[in-house]
């Protein structure tokens, strides 16, 4: 099932998410429907507080990555092939040096921004079968996890930006919250019902 996307400056998007056990209420059946709402929105990754649940839970597929001709083969390779759940994750470590990057947010349509990130991470997560693992992942795999992994914390890529980027944005900010937003999926707005 298809799920709206929490837009802009919906509190949920700010809370801390808690951890969830294995008794979680229809657990497989929001993943299946996480998946869904990601794929049918072209996303490569979305968070729990995204489609209103203030919980550690979030997906990945780099695949839509993958099709850059300025990575090697060996690199298309990886994101074609990187499809993942992430429970309860925490984040061990964040090292490497810093790179830019285009971001943007199926929470935040039409505001892509260059965004500072880690090269590589340590998480400690649980897969949907509640294996408890421990990964270390590095380029866009953990650009992506890191953006997803923000969203549980409660931070949005914008908080990440200048101040000056933020007052060139701002207009576009209050009209995602006025429900002025039409991207291509449904969407639930903080000020306006959702499409």
């Amino acid at each position: 099932m298809i799920l709206p996307i929490v837009g802009y400056g919906d509190p949920i998007l700010r809370k801390v998410g808690i951890d969830i056990t294995p008794e979680y209420p229809d657990l497989d059946a929001l993943i299946v429907n996480m998946y869904d709402t990601m794929d049918n929105a072209y996303g490569v990754g979305l968070a729990a507080p995204q489609i209103g649940l203030a919980i550690r839970l979030f997906i990945v597929n780099t695949e839509p990555f993958s099709e850059s001709e300025d990575l090697s083969e060996e690199e298309q390779g990886q994101l074609k092939n990187f499809k993942r759940t992430f429970i309860n994750a925490k984040m061990i470590k964040e090292e490497g040096e810093l790179w830019g990057f285009n971001e943007g947010c199926l929470s935040i349509p039409d505001v892509r921004e260059d965004v500072y990130r880690n090269e590589r991470i340590t998480l400690e997560y649980c897969d949907e079968n509640f294996e408890k693992k421990t990964e270390v992942f590095d380029g866009m795999i953990a650009r992506v996890i890191q953006h997803e992994y923000d969203h549980i914390e409660g931070i949005l890529f914008t908080d990440l930006i200048s101040s000056l980027k933020k007052q060139l944005i701002k207009k576009k900010l209050q009209n995602i919250m006025d429900g002025k937003a039409r991207p291509d999926y449904r969407m639930r707005f903080c000020n306006k019902k959702g499409r």
